[in-house]
């Protein structure tokens, strides 16, 4: 389990709603409206509760490694059809991470460490 070795050590992405989806873009991954699925959801919309108008483009700071200021801490679970779930330390909720996780990662890690806030 690693980060990729070309990969930055801290990421951002920054998700938003399309048609009831939280999705994102990345244009250095060639992801467009990359679709969060399976539990994802329902934890991006507790985690995002606070942030005004989230709906409409948050910041996602990630890393493999705890880093000043992170919020959430998922920790990996298992493996299931190309995806890795992940478990939300402090809830218990669980969710999916599709492949593209492998557009950030060389293997699926330990942890995600995240940070949610405001995109601008």
């Amino acid at each position: 389990m690693g980060v990729n070795p070309m990969a930055n050590a801290m990421m951002v992405i920054y998700p938003y709603r399309d048609r009831d989806m939280w999705v994102f873009d990345d244009e250095a991954t060639g992801l467009v409206k990359e679709p969060f699925v399976f539990g994802v959801p329902e934890m991006i919309d507790a985690a995002t509760a606070t942030i005004p108008d989230a709906a409409q483009g948050f910041r996602l700071i990630f890393s493999a490694k705890p880093f000043p200021g992170y919020q959430h801490e998922l920790l990996w679970v298992r493996e299931e059809y190309e995806g890795n779930w992940y478990r939300w330390r402090s809830t218990g909720q669980e969710g999916w991470l599709c492949p593209a996780l492998f557009k950030y990662f060389d293997a699926a890690p330990a942890a995600i460490y995240c940070r949610m806030e405001p995109s601008s």
